[in-house]
């Protein structure tokens, strides 16, 4: 059985263009979306061959009337949530080592969000997701096929900073008092108050 395998690249490793259809009622995403020829953050090589058969196989699908559905965010299996599509991929073709896709933003709930924060500026990331084998050697990738291609507002190690802080909070005195008045802090003012001095103590041990 083939592992699930997510990518993810930042706004500026995609090189994400914001472009509209021929009347101008249509929006489309169009970029990177699967480096290739090199080793990702999550060490694992995408073998260029491997890319382009995967993006082959997608195209026989759109071409045949398959709509391959895009979600908002990157979920951890392989199931598309109809409740958190955004878009749907028009076409993907291969340029130097890389896959590059073509993505029509779509009315729906999700869609909408999308529209709003790219016209208002946001930059928006995206996420590959599919599966295959990884060698534990080479940490190439064989037997690829992309599901789909998700939009993400995450950089490319999304777990790198998170993992970071809670990890710093966990080793410094009162750092376990941070993440339990955090949790009580919603709908409290004074507790907001005392987290945001705690929080300042922290970032302050932090420069030290």
């Amino acid at each position: 059985m083939n592992n699930l395998l997510v990518e993810h690249l930042s706004y500026d490793q995609a090189k994400m263009e914001m472009t509209t259809g021929a009347e101008g009622k249509d929006l489309y995403l169009k970029g990177i979306c699967i480096q290739g020829g090199l080793k990702n953050a999550n060490q694992r090589v995408y073998p260029v061959n491997e890319i382009n058969k995967a993006i082959q196989t997608l195209n026989k699908q759109i071409q045949t009337g398959y709509s391959v559905l895009g979600e908002v965010d990157h979920p951890t299996n392989l199931r598309i949530n109809l409740d958190r599509v955004s878009h749907m991929i028009t076409e993907m073709w291969l340029d130097g080592p890389d896959g590059y896709g073509k993505m029509k933003i779509l009315p729906t709930p999700m869609g909408n969000l999308v529209r709003t924060m790219l016209e208002s500026g946001v930059k928006l990331g995206v996420s590959s997701r599919g599966s295959g084998n990884v060698s534990e050697a080479t940490g190439d990738v064989s037997d690829f096929d992309i599901v789909t291609v998700d939009i993400v507002a995450q950089p490319s190690a999304p777990n790198a900073y998170p993992t970071a802080v809670y990890e710093g909070l966990m080793n410094m005195n009162g750092g376990q008092r941070i993440l339990e008045i955090a949790r009580d802090a919603k709908d409290n003012q004074r507790v907001q108050r005392y987290l945001q001095q705690e929080v300042a103590k922290f970032i302050a041990e932090l420069k030290i």
